[in-house]
Parts: C-alpha cells; structure tokens; sequence
C-alpha cells in the first residue's frame, strides 16, 4: 500500500530533536518531503503541539493550502529570560513553560506547545553557543536489548528451559525495565516494547535497539535503514523513531549496553541460587528484583534512577489510548459482489459501493481492518482461526434490498392486501399451493416484489388476469401479462360496447374476451 506523507510524525520527530536525515533514514520518507514539512512547517508556524488533536488528514491539508504567519498566531516566549531562570533551584522547563502559558492566555495570546517551548530553548542555546540546561534531555531517548546472560527454569523432573532478557532503559534517568521471555521471536519483541513503554509511562521521542533480526531487516552502511514491517509499525503507533545503532558501534547504545551488564549483576546473579519450577515464579522475583535495582541510590550522583525518572516521566510523550496491537497485512483483495472481501477462509462486509474494487486488509489477534486509498472502511471482530466459511456482515454495508426485514407470510399478505385483493389472492395461493409456508416465501416475495414497478391498478388488473389463467399463479405469468399489456388491452376490451364488437374485430382490433383465459372473470355477476 502506497504511502502518503505523514504530516504529523515528521513534525513529532522534529520536535523530539531528529534531524531531517535521521527523520528520512528511519521512518522510510524521502528527504524531499521531510524538507517539505519542515519548510511547510516554519512557513506556517505550526508546531508538532498545535497538530496533536488534529487528524492525520486535517494535519496534511493544512499543510499546503495556505500560510500562516507566527506573529499573528503565537506570543512567543522570552529564551533568555528562560536559561537565566534555569539555574535557579528546582526550577524545570515544564514549570517555566506552565508559567509562560498562563501568562499569554490571561493576556488573550496563543501560547506555543511544550514541546516547541522546549525545542526552541535548546535551538535558542545552540544559536547563542551557550550550555543548555540539560546534560541528557528528558524524554528523548531509551535504549533497548536482549540481554546476553539468560536465566533457566528447572522443572521437577529436571528438565530446564531457557529464559531469555528483554532490557532496556531511558537515558537520561537510567530508569530501567526488564522482562523475561521463553524466546526472542517478533512478536515477543515488539511485545516487550509495548511493556516497557506502559513501564516508563510514556514515550521517548527516540528507541535505539541493537541490530537484531527481530526488528531490523538492513543496516547498510550507505541508504535507507530498513525494519521490520510490524516494528516500523509500532514505532508509527507511538510516535517514536526506532533508530538502530550503527553494525558494530554499542558505543551508540551505551545506556542500553551497561545496563545489560548491570542488571546480570544485580538480577541475575542476585537470583542465581534460586531454583524457579514454573515461569511466573521466576517473572515474579525478577519484578521484584528490578524495583530493588531502580530504587538503589547511584554511585557517582545523586538520587536515584526511580527518582529521577519520576522528573523525566512529565518529559515524556503520553501513551496513545489504545496500546498497540500486533498486525499482519493482507493487500490486494477484490470486494465481490455480495459486498464482502475474504480473509482466513471467512467473509467480512465492506461498504456496497466498494463492490468490485480493490482494499488492503489489517488484521490482528481481535480485529479486522479493511481499507480503500489509505482510509479504513470497514472493521469486524476477527473469527477464531478454526472457523471457516462464516460471514461477518455489518447491514448499513448492504444496499437497502440486502436489508428488508425479514418477511413470513403474515407480513407479505398485509403487503398483498395494499396493492388490491386480486394481488393478495395470488399470494394466498401460492401459500396454500406449499407442503409448508416457508416453501413459498421466494415465490410470493418475487411476486410482491415485482408490483413496485407498475402502478397498483395495473398489477391489481395483471393478477385478475393470472387468476383465470393459473390456479396458483407465479411470478413469470404475471411478468408477461403486464411485460405484453394484456392488462391494458383487457381494460379497453371491457370498455368496448357488445354491438361495436364485430365493428371492432373486422377493424383488425380483435381483442379475446375473458373466456380465452380460462372461466373468465371470477367476479363476474
């Protein structure tokens, strides 16, 4: 599925500090269209904070139609007035910024967002080659690994089962997070991911991992960094720059890399004369094991790592509402025309007027996404994967024929009984022709059915026709009768006096008369 320019990721990587290369190198954009945002973006004077509550499509259009200038819209803060504040005791940028913001909207002004403040200070330092407050930013970085020791379970018959590390920390407050796993496969990868992030309370603009194979698919020394569709995917769903260190450099990692060390001291080693029979026991003592480990004061500054990260959490970009799920794609797959599309063997609506086009599928453990152009269409509960050939059919996807109630034969007699009581004999008939009533409810349906193309008095006129010819008339009788104007033809014949008969018949206008189909008319006095 084609890929349209995400408008507001770039500006969330922006604001996080990545330049426009790491943008374009990471998230799979061109640089042409990170530069085009960016341009876009200081044109306008927009922030990655003023499109947060937009949606991704409100974002693009407002990118290019018009500009904006950052006078008429922002009162933008004083930064020098901001680092001399700086170096007071417990004053943060997020207090100064809440100040700010305060000031501004009691004046009636429009404040920038948090993150810009932020970003703005820091270009603020860099431009006036002064030293920013920060040593490591806040909220900009974690760092993640498997760890290289491993744990073992040792079941009661001796058997013993390895248990892997999944280790990561953020940068700034070396705030850590660990969870075993039975094996390192993607799936489990990315789950730990989204552990750790629920752990930390937010998310870093940056995720640095090592090259694994799990989430990395190439790492060339010159082009595009390639991950794994499924990792590229969660890093979209937090808004977060998954970023691989460099083939051979942990250097660029060192968080990550001395945190791996650390925690095989202070977990493994602390837990290697416990014998764990079962996986939540050994779940259970690493748990306990890590808040030990955060909760210890450093060695070289003060406080420690649960304290600070408690200051680097308000740093941190919330969590999306719904956590990420894992997700495979099926693309390509034509809408027949009942309105449905195929998946696993099943059947899932789609809205008729995709019928006969093309739509991309997502699915995961739970849900069925169906899209067309880049905008979901459709969504379902997923069927357990031994079902088959069922149908998930949402009706306001049906044309309104799909959604007539469902008819017995009290409700087509009332029907029959609106058009005349010729129509609603003919439908009497055809129930009372049948073993059982369900066997003539296509029948009188398609008969009913037919009557809303003809005016009532002609179909009242065709069905008193089909009663002299049939005892049981059906849907074809009745067709022809009106298709060649029998009904019509029969009204002038009765509006023809007896003594202008022959004049008539010798004018080649011969009409039959009532007897030719059968006994006539039944209401005949």
């Amino acid at each position: 599925m084609a890929k349209r320019i995400n408008v507001k990721l770039i500006m969330e990587l922006s604001a996080g500090g990545l330049t426009q290369n790491e943008i374009a190198s990471s998230r799979h954009f061109s640089k042409t269209s990170v530069n085009l945002v960016l341009k876009t973006a200081r044109e306008l004077n927009v922030s990655a904070a003023d499109l947060r509550e937009m949606s991704p499509e409100e974002a693009y259009r407002l990118f290019f139609p018009e500009k904006l200038s950052a006078d008429q819209i922002y009162e933008l803060p004083d930064y020098g007035y901001v680092h001399e504040e700086l170096k007071k005791v417990g004053v943060t940028l997020k207090l100064l910024w809440e100040e700010y913001r305060e000031k501004c909207l009691a004046k009636g002004n429009i404040p920038v967002g948090k993150t810009k403040f932020c970003d703005d200070y820091n270009k603020y330092c860099s431009e006036a080659a002064i030293s920013g407050h920060f040593e490591h930013k806040p909220g900009q970085r974690c760092e993640v690994d498997w760890s290289g020791p491993t744990m073992r379970i040792t079941k009661a018959d001796g058997e013993e089962i390895k248990v892997y590390l999944f280790v990561s920390c953020l940068s700034y407050s070396r705030y850590a997070y660990v969870e075993p796993t039975l094996d390192m496969k993607m799936d489990t990868w990315i789950r730990c991911n989204i552990h750790m992030y629920e752990h930390f309370g937010g998310v870093p603009i940056r995720t640095v991992c090592d090259n694994l194979k799990t989430g990395v698919v190439k790492h060339p020394k010159e082009g595009e960094i390639i991950l794994t569709d499924s990792y590229e995917a969660m890093g979209n769903h937090y808004i977060t720059a998954i970023m691989p260190a460099g083939v051979r450099k942990p250097k660029q990692k060192p968080g990550a890399e001395g945190t791996v060390g650390n925690i095989a001291t202070a977990i493994i080693a602390k837990l290697r004369n416990r014998t764990f029979r079962n996986f939540p026991s050994l779940e259970e003592a690493v748990k306990k094991a890590l808040a030990a480990y955060n909760a210890a004061p450093f060695e070289k500054r003060a406080g420690s790592r649960l304290e600070v990260w408690k200051e680097e959490k308000a740093y941190l970009r919330a969590l999306p509402t719904v956590p990420y799920e894992i997700a495979s794609w099926e693309y390509h797959r034509k809408v027949y025309p009942n309105c449905h599309a195929t998946l696993n063997k099943n059947y899932y609506s789609v809205p008729y007027t995709y019928r006969g086009k093309y739509v991309d599928i997502r699915y995961t453990e739970k849900l069925v996404e169906i899209y067309y152009d880049h905008q979901r269409v459709a969504s379902h509960p997923i069927f357990p994967a031994y079902v088959e050939n069922r149908y998930r059919t949402e009706p306001t996807h049906m044309p309104d024929y799909f959604n007539e109630p469902e008819m017995n034969d009290t409700r087509m007699l009332s029907w029959a009984a609106t058009i005349g009581p010729y129509t609603n004999d003919v439908i009497a008939r055809v129930f009372r022709s049948v073993q059982i009533k369900e066997q003539g409810y296509n029948a009188a349906l398609a008969i009913l059915r037919l009557s809303k193309g003809y005016p009532k008095d002609r179909f009242e006129a065709a069905c008193r026709i089909a009663l002299g010819q049939a005892s049981s008339p059906r849907y074809r009788l009745i067709q022809a009768i009106l298709i060649n104007n029998q009904d019509l033809i029969r009204r002038d014949q009765e509006a023809i006096p007896k003594e202008n008969s022959q004049a008539t018949e010798e004018s080649g206008a011969f009409i039959r008369g009532a007897a030719y189909y059968g006994g006539g008319d039944p209401d005949a006095e």
